[in-house]
Parts: C-alpha cells; sequence; structure tokens
C-alpha cells in the first residue's frame, strides 16, 4: 500500500514546485516591460536588454516568492508621461507677443438689404423698425479688432509677425506676456513671403529669441509652437514636422514646413520653435474645414524668413536678385527630347530684354540645373533660390544647352528694377509692361520678349528678303507635320490669325482633331519658332527636322511655340 500512496503525493509537491517557478518568471518579465518606457525620451523605441538572459532574475523557490512579488510591480509603473516641455517654454512664453489691431471700416461697407420678417408675424413692426432705424445710421465708421501673435526678435523691440495679422491696420499694440501694452509702428512689409517686422519703444530690453536654421530640420523631429490662438494667449502647442518644401499657392516662393503642432486662428505671426528654443518657423497658415486644428499646419522656415527679416529691419523693403528669365516646368516629355535621364531642372521660355542675362548668357530653350551651387530640382525651386541672392552677386548657373551641361556666370540685378528694365523694351508686341519676376506659369504673361535666337541662323526680321531664296519652291504650300498643317508666315497669315510683327517662324493653319500636337494644346495661329533648338524658316525645314530626329531614336520633338503676340512656351510632341 505504501508504494502506491507515496507516488501521488510526490507528484503533488513536483507540480507545486514548477506551478511556482512559471509564476515567478512571469512576474520578472512584466517588471520589465514596465520599467523601460521611462528612462526614454518621447517618441524614442526603448533599447532591448544587450544580453536577456543574463539580465532575467534567477528562479527562487516557492516559499520567497510571496514577499518580493509586490514590491517591484509597484515600484515599475509609470508615475510620469513623456519628457515635459515646461523648461523649454517658461524660458520662450516672455518673448511671444499678442499683436492687436483695429482698423476704421465705415459701417455701410459691404452691407446688404435689411431683412425682413415674415408678413403676418408677431414681431414684424418691432423687427421692420429695428432695421429701418440701422438703415438710417448709414455713413459712420466703426473700429474692426483683430488679434494675432508675433515674437521679439531683439531686445531693444523689433518684433515679427504676419503681414496679413496687421495689413490695413489703423492701430498697431503688443500686448506681452506681463500684462504691459505697447503701441508699434510698422517698420517694413513682405507680402510675397507674408512677413512684417514691427518695432516698439520699451523702457527697459526685452526677452528676444534667436532664428535657427530650418534647412537641419528633419521630417519627425519635434517641435513646439507659442501663440495667440483664438485670443487665448501664451499657448504651447507640442507636435512634429510632418512634412517640408509644401507648396500650398500661397506666394512665388513657398516652401512651407508642415507641423501637426496645433495651430489656431491667432497663432498667426507666432513662432515655431526647436528643442533648443530657436525659431526655425513662423506660423502662418493652416488646412482646416472648420477654422479648428486638424493637424495640418504650415509655417514660413526660418532660412526662408531671416534673410526677409533682416532686409526688413535695414531697408524698410526687401531687395531681392533678379535674373530676368521666364521659365516653364521640364516635363517628361520634354525631359526625352532634351535627352535628360529625368525631368528636373527649370526650363527658360524667353530672356527679358535688358536684363541681367540678355548678353546671351543665358538663352532661350536652356535648362537650369544649378544655381550658385544649389541644385534646381524643379521649376519652382528656381524663383526662391534667386530671391535669395544678393543684388548684384556673380554666381555660376549650371544649364544644359544642346545635350551638354554648361557652366556660365551671371551678375544678378535686384527685382525691383525689372519694372524699368520691361518698360524699355520695345518688342513687347503689345505695348504692356512686364512685372519682371521670374514667372512659373508664362501662359499669365502678357508680355514675352522674342525669342532668343543666340547662335542660332535666325534671319533679321527687317531683311526684305526673309522668305525669298532662302526656302523650296513648294514651301508655301501647306505640309502635315506630327498632325500640324503648316505654312509660311505672310501678311495674309498674320493678319487672318492676328500674329505681331515680332514674331517669325512657321506657322500652324489647322490641328488634326485627336493629334498628338492637339492634345498637347496646340492650336491655329500658333508659330513654330524653333524644333529642337534650331530655327525653322518652312514647312519644309520642320518636316525635315521631325525626321532627323525619329532618325536620331527620339521619341519627343521639342518645340518652341510662340503665341499670336509673341507668348512663348515649350512643348514636347510624341513623333510615334
Amino acid at each position: 500500500m505504501a508504494p502506491t500512496i507515496r507516488s501521488p503525493f510526490r507528484r503533488t509537491l513536483a507540480l507545486m514546485a514548477s506551478a511556482a517557478i512559471l509564476a515567478q518568471a512571469g512576474v520578472s518579465g512584466m517588471a520589465y516591460a514596465q520599467t523601460a518606457p521611462e528612462t526614454t525620451a518621447p517618441g524614442v523605441v526603448a533599447p532591448a536588454p544587450a544580453n536577456p538572459e543574463t539580465t532575467a532574475p534567477a528562479p527562487t523557490p516557492p516559499a520567497a516568492v510571496a514577499p518580493q512579488q509586490t514590491a517591484p510591480i509597484q515600484a515599475a509603473v509609470p508615475n510620469t508621461g513623456p519628457a515635459s516641455v515646461a523648461d523649454l517654454a517658461e524660458g520662450l512664453l516672455d518673448a511671444v507677443v499678442n499683436i492687436s489691431t483695429s482698423q476704421k471700416v465705415k459701417d455701410d461697407e459691404g452691407a446688404g438689404p435689411a431683412p425682413r420678417a415674415p408678413d403676418g408675424s408677431p414681431f414684424q413692426e418691432f423687427f421692420n423698425d429695428f432695421f429701418n432705424k440701422q438703415q438710417g445710421n448709414k455713413g459712420g465708421n466703426h473700429n474692426v479688432s483683430s488679434l494675432g501673435s508675433g515674437f521679439v526678435i531683439d531686445p531693444t523691440g523689433y518684433i515679427v509677425t504676419n503681414n496679413h495679422v496687421i495689413e490695413g491696420a489703423d492701430d498697431i499694440e503688443i500686448n506681452f506676456a506681463n500684462g504691459s501694452k505697447l503701441k508699434a509702428k510698422l517698420i517694413g512689409t513682405d507680402t510675397k513671403t507674408d512677413l512684417s517686422v514691427l518695432k516698439v519703444e520699451p523702457k527697459t530690453p526685452l526677452k528676444s529669441v534667436k532664428f535657427g536654421d530650418s534647412s537641419t530640420m528633419r521630417i519627425g523631429d519635434w517641435v513646439m509652437a507659442i501663440g495667440n490662438p483664438f485670443g487665448f494667449g501664451g499657448s504651447v502647442t507640442v507636435g512634429i514636422i510632418s512634412g517640408r518644401g509644401r507648396n500650398i499657392n500661397a506666394g512665388p516662393y513657398d516652401n512651407f514646413i508642415q507641423t501637426d503642432a496645433a495651430i489656431n486662428k491667432g497663432n498667426s505671426g507666432g513662432p515655431l520653435f526647436n528643442m533648443k528654443g530657436e525659431v526655425i518657423g513662423i506660423n502662418t497658415a493652416i488646412i482646416s474645414p472648420s477654422g479648428g486644428s486638424i493637424g495640418i499646419g504650415f509655417s514660413v522656415p526660418s532660412e526662408l524668413a531671416s534673410g526677409v527679416v533682416d532686409q526688413l529691419r535695414e531697408y524698410g523693403e526687401t531687395r531681392r536678385g533678379w535674373l530676368g528669365v521666364r521659365i516653364q516646368p521640364v516635363t517628361d516629355d520634354i525631359a526625352d527630347s532634351l535627352g535628360l535621364d529625368t525631368a528636373k531642372g527649370a526650363l527658360v521660355a524667353g530672356v527679358i530684354k535688358g536684363g541681367p542675362v540678355d548678353d546671351g548668357s543665358i538663352k532661350a530653350g536652356d535648362v537650369i540645373l544649378k544655381f550658385d551651387g544649389k541644385t534646381v530640382s524643379e521649376m519652382r525651386d528656381l524663383p526662391r533660390v534667386v530671391a535669395e541672392s544678393t543684388v548684384g552677386k556673380e554666381v555660376d548657373v549650371v544649364v544644359l544647352r544642346d545635350g551638354k551641361e554648361q557652366t556660365v556666370k551671371v551678375k544678378l540685378g535686384r527685382l525691383e528694377d525689372s519694372d524699368q528694365a520691361a518698360a524699355s523694351d520695345d518688342s513687347a508686341p503689345d505695348g504692356s509692361q512686364d512685372d519682371g519676376v521670374i514667372i512659373p506659369d508664362p501662359g499669365e504673361n502678357n508680355d514675352m520678349d522674342q525669342p532668343d535666337s543666340g547662335d542660332q541662323a535666325k534671319p533679321v526680321p527687317d531683311t526684305p528678303d526673309q522668305h525669298k531664296g532662302q526656302v523650296s519652291p513648294d514651301a508655301a504650300t501647306p505640309k502635315n507635320v506630327l498632325g500640324l498643317s503648316l505654312s509660311l508666315l505672310s501678311a495674309e497669315t498674320r493678319k487672318a490669325f492676328g500674329i505681331a510683327e515680332s514674331v517669325d517662324g512657321v506657322v500652324v493653319t489647322e490641328v488634326t482633331p485627336g493629334s498628338a500636337s492637339a492634345e498637347k494644346g496646340l492650336k491655329p495661329g500658333d508659330v513654330i519658332v524653333e524644333v529642337a533648338q534650331e530655327f525653322m524658316k518652312s514647312p519644309d525645314a520642320v518636316a525635315a527636322k521631325v525626321q532627323a530626329l525619329k532618325q536620331e531614336g527620339r521619341r519627343n520633338a521639342q518645340l518652341m511655340i510662340a503665341g499670336a503676340n509673341g507668348d512663348l512656351r515649350f512643348v514636347a510632341v510624341p513623333m510615334e
């Protein structure tokens, strides 16, 4: 009997010991997972132990489990959230200000017809009497107030904000964190970047902040916004950089930082800080269907803002570099026609007469790939890097010309001086003046310069025999090329399509519906000036050049097209 009784008893003791060992191992593993986050910063994954086998506690006898089981768990429970930004914010709050503006507006400005109560309403008489009195009081003035944010960049009282915060204001008042208020005067403003500089006269030096380098910031870096959302001054929000180089069509130099730090109405003009307390952005815009933050905010980067602010402080205005060219995007088709491996750079559609590069250093048809050492990845990069450059500076420009990269030196003019250059340009077919800005969309221009032919054998417009003795006998006969019916320019065709005398080339008289040319937007009255950077004198010349390109294995023909008034653009037409 004894053997049969002892065996179940031994098995019971073994099971109890095993259960105790497993329980101890489970408790130890959970305690480690709870303590790990306490040693890490926000957004950083806790590192795994170098050798988990050696760091795990050794099993203990069942009797030792009970006294050690609860104490480690209680000590390991986190009692704080992510690392606090309180110390950082405390040192910056005094440098961020609330900006209050007021503007006098006529009472009847924008007023519509007075509403009326429904006929038969018990309140009809009262309702109509009230609004009749309001209508009779038209013509007076009242003040409209608005609130925004800003920040002090100099202890002597220089303050940065958005232009739209103070635009049109008759009175600007700065409210400081300590409750004091000072009147401010406008030093300078720049509508293209939506930035303004204000000045107050403090009795004692003010707390100020400095600009950091936004170009070093990466997507995912922590940032902090301080401002005056909905009138709640001194509000701090934290988030990360969600994107860089955003174009929201707010201006010609869009290069916004996108952040998910909460930005609302009233935050405009306030600073976006990095974790060193440096201003790396100026909060300017949000995307929101409701008017409140949905986590998509935009800030002007400090790499753009700091230069503008310096100029506004020194001159009261901006002094931007000016290249004097008109540009358009390099599409995949154009890149293929030029022999580029990818679509990159800015395609020069025209050169402004009297501008900095009217000396032939840059020509129509060039693709600008680098400017002053900075890569031009896409068309909209060029206006920004040129504008940020110093007026009068001599810079190296890398262009693609005739299939080869070349480096040319150009001396920049001043953007504001471009109006004078445009005014002296007698080649404008309609007599209008160009604003001198590097224009992203040439279709918006009303004044395009004559195409820069460079060293190409373009006939002089005043030569009497420019169409005689230079073309084949059948050149006047319409010829179909790439779905286009082409003809020589003559007095009759100029009159029929309203083509200016300054325009020269081969005129398009018809476009085959559904053809590749039609899909590219070509229309009757357009003039083919060049094919593959070679001036075209006749329909036969166009046909011969297109055939030569096909034999070279090209898939697209790059055409320089002039509109009836001389507007230039480049179009790559498939030749299959």
